[in-house]
């Protein structure tokens, strides 16, 4: 009876010793906190704004849209398990950047950024919500590493000098209330229009059939919507692939030889300065046609366009 007794005793101190579940716990297993500390330890041109956007898709997912927003003068891409080279052509058309930062794991070697990384203030602040809210610095900050950390490179801005205000407006008080943040969020800037993150916006123009073929063919990343890059906007981004899209649905072959020379010096102008905002942004460039006779006109003024017919009708 002693001997049993003792086993009960036992058992029961060990239960007592055994801590109950923290309820810290489940942020360290949040695959959102998971994907912000493995940003942060990347160099971004927004500041990781991309990142926090996409942050509760899986990692691949976030990798594939955010790539554009890397600052890729500081980074470097290696094949160290030899996965892309011999992926899909899908995958493989992503291109080697994409492909080897998408890896769920995480190799040393393939991923190479020079000088030091601070973190971006977008992730800085996603990261300190964390914690805030689990209370605990150990499991929102990223790990250190033995080499060096990645830097974001800060992106200069101009604040307006402050002004003055008129003598009447001095003498009128302003209304106080509550600091709350404003419901509807801030327009696209004028300096934000020329970044190279892609912007979706409407569709431009109401040709419905137009629109049907740059949200089908390509097919769009953004379904109903243009999307705007480097100050120009394109009919489609199309979707796995750093790749935009110019759509013409015009039926070429039935206008008369005048407007044919018209229009064919008329999307000159504009296909050059789009392929130009597509290349400085690092981005391929495809024009949609429907007919053969309007490909083979668009040649002959530059052979070097990448030209697809699509057979949209108007």
């Amino acid at each position: 009876m002693r001997f049993r007794a003792c086993i009960a005793l036992l058992l029961f101190l060990s239960a007592c010793a055994t801590s109950a579940p923290s309820p810290r716990e489940p942020a360290a297993r949040d695959p959102r906190l998971a994907n912000l500390q493995r940003a942060a330890k990347l160099p971004w041109t927004d500041g990781g704004r991309c990142a926090v956007q996409e942050a509760s898709e899986p990692w691949p997912v976030l990798a594939e849209r955010c790539y554009q927003a890397l600052d890729h003068d500081r980074i470097e891409f290696h094949d160290i398990s030899g996965r892309c080279a011999i992926a899909s052509a899908g995958a493989a058309a992503m291109g080697l950047g994409v492909c080897v930062l998408a890896a769920p794991e995480i190799v040393v070697g393939a991923v190479v950024v020079a000088g030091v990384v601070v973190v971006g203030f977008a992730i800085k602040e996603a990261l300190d919500a964390y914690e805030l809210r689990w209370g605990d610095p150990e499991k929102v900050r990223p790990a250190p590493e033995t080499r060096p950390v990645p830097e974001t490179r800060p992106v200069p801005e101009v604040k307006p000098a402050p002004q003055e205000p008129s003598p009447e407006k001095k003498l009128k008080p302003e209304p106080r209330g509550p600091d709350f943040p404003p419901l509807v969020p801030p327009e696209v800037t004028e300096r934000d229009r020329y970044r190279c993150e892609p912007i979706p916006e409407p569709h431009a123009g109401k040709d419905d059939a137009h629109n049907k073929c740059a949200d089908q063919f390509p097919p769009n990343r953004y379904p109903g919507m243009d999307v705007l890059v480097g100050g120009v906007s394109f009919d489609a981004l199309q979707v796995g692939v750093r790749v935009l899209w110019e759509i013409k649905t015009h039926q070429f072959d039935t206008y008369p030889d005048f407007i044919q020379d018209q229009e064919i010096e008329k999307e000159m102008k504009q296909l050059d300065k789009e392929r130009n905002a597509a290349a400085a942004c690092g981005y391929g460039f495809v024009i949609g046609v429907s007919t053969d006779a309007h490909k083979l006109a668009l040649l002959k003024q530059d052979p070097t366009f990448n030209i697809v017919v699509t057979g949209c009708k108007r």
